[in-house]
């Protein structure tokens, strides 16, 4: 997860705003570049107990709000605050490396407090600041999306999208999500600028806050649409960009789920084939019958959840949806086979465990509001269905992903967003033909999950830049233990903007 004298950094950067604010009748921003963050200890940034754990446990860091407008052509309007974690730079510095851990919804400043301590001797944390910061409407940053209760997320109640699993929508139900959304979260308005390129004009203000000429990020995931998006609005200003595990920006909303449950039901096999080769695997010795197995595992629970031993149920939406998160890494498939096997025994706590990892949820039962941001913000990405088109594509999901079929139809499947106060504002494709970017580097993971490896081929391609190819089972690899190679080669690009050789490989 994640020196330039400050007067003269400044001096630089303050160019680079009044070309933004100062031209055409374009609104002026300088006072919110011109900002002078003040980092102090970080107690209360966090927004759950790991949070909590991860951020206030390590007294170098610091943290700092900053403060943007919630609509950057209406300068003079309602602001928001963000929430910015530094972990300062070891050695002799270069900048800040702004970190993305992805989502949508993902809190960078947690990233970037783990970063501090997983990369404690590594050359990129001597070299550069890690700074996390939590987008507008997730985390620590406020106001923030809060659509649900704990106790309703508990009980299985909070509901942003049927694409998968048995529930349904109506158009009721779109309208009462939002006005719960709105009413949790700083109203209409703040729901109608929480997307992609509102969060990419926040960081090139903290980027200048910051005393940075250009940029350096890692956005992993979602991060890299973050980070794509940047260089697409300020192509200028990018000194470094690492996009880890990316999204294709060439697909559409419809194409890339479909390439994404494919990815899904690919990795359920290969978890399903290295069960087979284990005594007692509970998806059975076949692994051609695992999809057939699993169904008749998990379609029980549409009628009858089980209990966990907290007295939370675990239904079918839970339990599938753990097993999608366990997906993610191969070195998690142990654990979805011993929660599988207690499905047939009536329990699923190590289920329920994975969920609660996935999804944030501390062990005094408060969740961070991940699911909810990464609603809001899909909201204002993702291109808009008719009830006719979700029913279509919730089939073509069934139809690519069996092993999440419930066996139920696609009828009932509605787009959560259809009552958002405002239209999306990302456009597809996104980041093309972008002129006056240096070498960026995309990283690929063959096996990756949820942004399946053409993706990371489609990004590097787009944006002209290098492509690393790692060979494995996994979703994001960038500054993490699993790969010494792929550290190394993110290492050398960022401290000396150097790219990896085309064709270049790792391995996990």
């Amino acid at each position: 997860m994640r020196s330039f004298a400050r007067i003269a950094a400044l001096a630089a950067a303050i160019p680079l705003a009044l070309g933004l604010a100062g031209c055409g009748g374009e609104p002026d921003l300088g006072r919110f570049y011109d900002q002078d963050l003040t980092f102090g200890p970080c107690t209360g940034y966090a927004t759950t107990a790991a949070d909590d754990q991860a951020i206030t446990g390590n007294p170098a860091l610091r943290c700092a709000r900053l403060e943007v407008p919630l609509d950057h052509a209406d300068p003079d309007g309602r602001t928001l605050s963000i929430a910015v974690l530094k972990a300062p730079a070891r050695g002799e510095r270069i900048g800040s490396l702004l970190l993305n851990p992805g989502g949508p919804g993902g809190p960078g400043m947690s990233m970037a407090a783990v970063g501090a301590q997983t990369l404690a001797q590594s050359p990129v944390t001597e070299r550069f600041d890690l700074i996390g910061f939590d987008p507008r409407g997730v985390g620590a940053s406020t106001p923030a999306v809060d659509c649900f209760t704990d106790a309703e997320i508990d009980a299985g109640q909070a509901t942003t999208s049927v694409l998968i699993g048995p529930k349904k929508l109506t158009a009721d139900d779109t309208r009462r999500l939002v006005e719960r959304c709105a009413e949790g979260s700083g109203g209409m308005e703040v729901l109608a600028h929480v997307g992609t390129r509102d969060a990419v004009r926040d960081m090139d203000i903290l980027r200048a806050a910051l005393g940075d000429e250009k940029l350096s990020f890692l956005g992993q995931s979602y991060g890299t649409r973050l980070g794509a998006v940047y260089a697409e609005t300020f192509p200028e200003r990018v000194r470094a960009v690492v996009l880890d595990s990316a999204i294709d920006p060439r697909l559409g909303t419809d194409e890339r789920r479909i390439t994404q449950y494919t990815g899904f039901q690919r990795s359920f096999e290969a978890m399903a084939a290295a069960c087979a080769a284990t005594p007692d695997c509970p998806l059975g010795p076949d692994p051609a019958r695992a999809t057939t197995v699993f169904q008749e595992l998990t379609r029980p629970l549409l009628d009858r959840p089980v209990t966990i031993a907290d007295g939370r149920p675990l239904e079918y939406d839970g339990a599938t949806g753990s097993v999608i998160a366990g997906l993610y890494d191969a070195r998690a498939w142990p654990v979805i086979w011993k929660g599988i096997a207690e499905l047939r025994e009536g329990r699923g706590d190590t289920l329920a465990a994975i969920g609660d990892a996935f999804g944030g949820r501390g062990a005094d039962g408060r969740y961070g509001n991940f699911t909810e941001a990464l609603f809001a913000i899909n909201c204002l990405d993702e291109q808009r269905h008719t009830p006719e088109q979700e029913v279509e594509l919730k089939g073509r999901i069934q139809q690519v992903a069996p092993f999440l079929d419930t066996g139920l139809g696609p009828d009932g499947a509605r787009d959560p967003c259809e009552s958002w106060p405002a239209e999306p504002t990302l456009g597809y494709p996104y980041a093309t033909g972008i002129d006056g970017l240096p070498p960026t580097l995309t990283i690929g993971v063959t096996g990756d999950p949820s942004t399946p490896y053409p993706g990371s081929v489609g990004l590097a391609e787009t944006l002209g830049g290098a492509l690393l190819t790692v060979d494995g089972e996994q979703h994001t690899v960038a500054l993490g233990g699993t790969s010494p190679c792929v550290n190394d080669a993110v290492a050398r690009y960022l401290i000396d903007l150097e790219t990896p050789e085309p064709g270049a490989r790792c391995a996990l």
